[in-house]
């Protein structure tokens, strides 16, 4: 985890990262609330500011009244302005004259402000998933009305850190437990319920269609077409206001850019930062991925209590531990109730998943897995990509004590002598086409 320090803007301390070493300063502006040090935590957010960090100088900071910086009242969270000081006292901090200012959803206007405000301070502007303006009105009719607005905000006040809301920003990852929990838990650590409520009732106030003329610096807009959260018609609003601003729209569903075809994503800022994209096909692999976790683990490790629960997954991270040694597997990291791991062989990992479950009974748990075959991106000692993205869809389609692979694995192991049941065709939440998935047989 980078180091997280302060620097004072006005009366406040104000918590800020710096990561990685490229020529150019990225400055990443979250959307509503963060949280620097649990972003880290979060693999999908995780392995998103680290591809970022590899082609750029990347400042990261929490905006007053969110995440670590200093906490003030609901009625005194940061308008544009003051989000804007915040940006230039972190800049200032970080050492950086010039930077790209890159925001996404609630933290697009607030950039686009500041490029035009102080263009000798912007190298350029990303405007990813965002909007000039948030609210219906005569002739801007595609933003949500007043009443739509109230609704989302009574949902969000009722579900807040229990990451229901998730399927506002993420649709793709709504079966996803995992996702959810840790959604939970980011907007607890980042914010109270109060906070995130004033904040979004402060967003919808947001109005920067005048300023828009006025940007002066090179301008990068992306938005993708089934955004949940903020329409598209948003986006292409943007791009058609501000002189000269590169548009490229997306496929997909998710608003945060880190789920779904990321990739793309990170293509498209790094060819705008640099210059160039990274040669395709670097430092990719074709393997087999799969995702284990154990079923019912929340009601689990309520009803065992903290200490029991820890010696438990101490168990089962020895016992998958064990396997994945036989079978030849890499362990690419513990996702806290279950595993991450690549082989360089379908036949090994569903042989491997097989006797990990196999083994679960005498700890009086159950585990279940997903498995796919595809190309992988090695990041160090993670791994990206779609495959990774599909396995994690697979495995939370399983069954308890099912070990459930796409056609693609299946196909791979022809002739091994595993036996399969076809589970049907499924839609993978994010990942286009309907995929044929089957259930190993024990």
């Amino acid at each position: 985890m980078p180091d997280t320090k302060y620097t004072r803007s006005g009366d406040l301390n104000i918590a800020y990262q710096v990561v990685g070493e490229g020529e150019i300063d990225l400055v990443f502006v979250s959307g509503w609330t963060s949280h620097l040090e649990y972003q880290w935590e979060d693999p999908e957010l995780a392995n998103f500011l680290n591809r970022l960090a590899s082609f750029s100088r990347l400042i990261l900071f929490d905006k007053r009244g969110t995440g670590m910086s200093d906490r003030v009242a609901d009625s005194e969270l940061p308008m544009l302005e003051e989000r804007m000081d915040d940006v230039r006292v972190v800049m200032d901090a970080a050492g950086s004259e010039k930077a790209v200012l890159m925001g996404f959803s609630e933290g697009g206007p607030m950039c686009l402000l500041f490029g035009a405000t102080y263009p000798e301070r912007c190298r350029g502007l990303v405007l990813y998933g965002s909007y000039a303006r948030w609210m219906w009105e005569e002739g801007y009719t595609f933003a949500p009305t007043a009443e739509e607005h109230e609704r989302r905000i009574a949902i969000i006040e009722s579900t807040w850190g229990a990451g229901f809301g998730i399927s506002m920003v993420a649709p793709s990852a709504i079966d996803d437990e995992r996702a959810r929990e840790r959604w939970g838990t980011f907007q607890r650590r980042a914010s109270s319920p109060g906070a995130g409520t004033a904040l979004y009732k402060m967003n919808v106030q947001i109005d920067v269609r005048d300023a828009s003329e006025a940007v002066r610096v090179p301008t990068l807009v992306m938005h993708r077409v089934g955004d949940s959260l903020i329409d598209v018609r948003c986006g292409r609003y943007m791009a058609e206001h501000i002189p000269n601003a590169k548009y490229v729209e997306l496929p997909d569903v998710d608003h945060l850019p880190w789920y779904g075809d990321s990739d793309r994503v990170i293509a498209e800022v790094e060819e705008f930062v640099t210059g160039k994209r990274s040669a395709p096909g670097l430092d990719r692999v074709l393997a087999t991925v799969m995702f284990t976790d154990i079923v019912g683990s929340t009601e689990k490790a309520s009803k065992l209590g903290d200490k029991r629960w820890k010696s438990l997954l101490g168990e089962h991270a020895d016992s998958t531990r064990r396997q994945l040694a036989r079978f030849g597997g890499k362990e690419i990291k513990s996702t806290g109730d279950g595993v991450l791991a690549t082989f360089d062989g379908p036949g090994r990992g569903v042989r491997c998943a097989q006797a990990i479950l196999a083994d679960m009974p005498r700890l009086g748990i159950e585990v279940r897995a997903g498995l796919h075959t595809g190309e992988v991106e090695m990041l160090g000692e993670d791994i990206g990509g779609i495959a990774v993205h599909i396995a994690s869809r697979v495995s939370s389609l399983a069954r308890p004590s099912e070990v459930l692979v796409s056609r693609t694995v299946k196909d791979l192991v022809a002739g091994s002598g595993i036996a399969f049941e076809g589970r049907g065709s499924h839609s993978l939440k994010g990942v286009p086409g309907d995929w044929e998935l089957f259930a190993a047989r024990a």
